[in-house]
């Protein structure tokens, strides 16, 4: 008996109705109880109005410019039903997890996407790309798969930047991301996002990584009305390692980081990042989560939060967690919250720095060394930092520690 494909069309009004049927993030969710996520309907309803078209908004080159080699690319339209199946093809159906509602309301509404998988690069001469995306329209659900073939080694500097003119009422960005490394392969991989303030944003990135291939992420980004960055990223190969490391910038906006690390298989290694600078009457948290398996023999893990006011009165939540189920592993972890150190202020105002100039040497100072410690080889990180869109945010990170 031959079985009716399902439509485009269908798929999406399928995901409407089951985001309908299970509800939206509920207010007691664990994962989401100090700063709740805007309703359903913001990612939804307005869409309706300002449709985004099938442009997937992704622009592809290398980060010396010119057409990459080595790698494949296509944009395919999610609403024409050959090219959904392709784009959506070997993602797994939203679980029951807490982030599941935006990964139903992405699959309602996005229209395009981009399938991308680099099979070149070594250690010594990685496959060096740029990706930027453009966004689309008001209400939009980007998509993106990155695919790292066996023995792949690439650097990515993916760019999200929101323009000089700010849209009436602010735009509404709900991006899922899919990452999967093969056995062997490595991804350095740096993430630049700047909203305007009245943006609402989530970017969920789905890491799966194999037998002894190595991920890393670093992102710098500011806050806006709402700013969630969520990394899940499954260790599923033995001797894997991930880590994942995040700046931020909130001046009386609202930024919350979550990065959860699983570790299912042995003599895998995690470190789990943030750096929260936030002035005003900013809202920021960050979360870690870490679980290790049964059968996760010699796993070492490690968190590290801190959060630094910077003037006002800021909020801040730092959230280490760990979830330990096998014996024989190492797991340390630890936040920290308070002022910039005054003995670094004196000794760099006795270099003949007024306070301002001494705040900001100090705070460029973190924030170089928080990058360092993710891409530790100096030729990457020099590559991967050079440009004006990572300087730009890091300004507003400077500015704003002017208090």
């Amino acid at each position: 008996m031959n079985i009716r494909p399902i439509t485009a069309h269908e798929a999406m009004l399928m995901a409407r109705e089951h985001l309908a049927a299970t509800g939206w993030v509920a207010p007691k969710n664990e994962s989401f109880r100090h700063l709740p996520p805007p309703p359903a309907a913001l990612w939804l309803e307005q869409a309706e109005a300002t449709p985004s078209g099938n442009s997937s908004g992704w622009t592809l080159t290398t980060l010396a410019g010119g057409t990459p080699t080595g790698t494949t690319a296509r944009t395919l339209a999610a609403t024409d039903t050959a090219q959904r199946a392709d784009l959506f093809a070997g993602l797994d159906l939203p679980g029951d997890d807490d982030a599941a509602p935006f990964a139903w309301a992405h699959r309602a509404l996005c229209t395009a996407g981009l399938r991308l998988r680099v099979e070149a690069g070594t250690v010594q001469q990685p496959t060096q790309l740029e990706l930027r995306h453009q966004p689309t329209g008001q209400v939009e659900a980007p998509l993106l798969v990155l695919d790292i073939a066996e023995g792949a080694h690439c650097v990515l500097r993916e760019l999200h930047l929101a323009g000089d003119t700010a849209a009436s009422g602010g735009k509404v960005q709900n991006l899922q991301l899919h990452v999967r490394l093969a056995r062997g392969a490595s991804l350095q991989h740096l993430r630049v996002v700047a909203l305007h303030a009245d943006d609402r944003c989530a970017h969920i990135v789905h890491a799966q990584i194999g037998e002894d291939a190595r991920y890393v992420q670093a992102f710098v980004a500011g806050g806006s009305r709402y700013h969630l960055q969520r990394s899940q990223v499954l260790l599923s190969g033995a001797g894997s390692s991930a880590h994942i490391a995040g700046l931020t910038c909130a001046a009386g906006t609202q930024f919350e980081q979550q990065v959860f690390m699983r570790h299912a298989a042995a003599r895998t290694t995690s470190h789990s990042e943030a750096l929260v600078l936030a002035s005003g009457k900013a809202h920021t948290v960050a979360n870690a989560n870490t679980h290790i398996a049964p059968g996760s023999d010699e796993a070492d893990v490690h968190q590290r939060l801190a959060g630094i006011p910077l003037g006002g009165q800021p909020r801040l939540v730092l959230r280490p967690h760990l979830e330990i189920y096998h014996d024989n592993v190492q797991a340390a972890h630890g936040a920290t919250w308070g002022a910039l150190p005054e003995d670094a202020l004196f000794y760099a105002r006795q270099r003949g720095l007024d306070a301002s100039a001494a705040r900001s040497l100090i705070i460029e100072g973190m924030a170089n060394a928080l990058l360092s410690r993710c891409f530790t080889d100096t030729t990457t990180f020099d590559i991967l930092t050079q440009g004006d869109a990572l300087q730009g945010v890091l300004r507003q990170v400077l500015e704003t520690s002017h208090g």
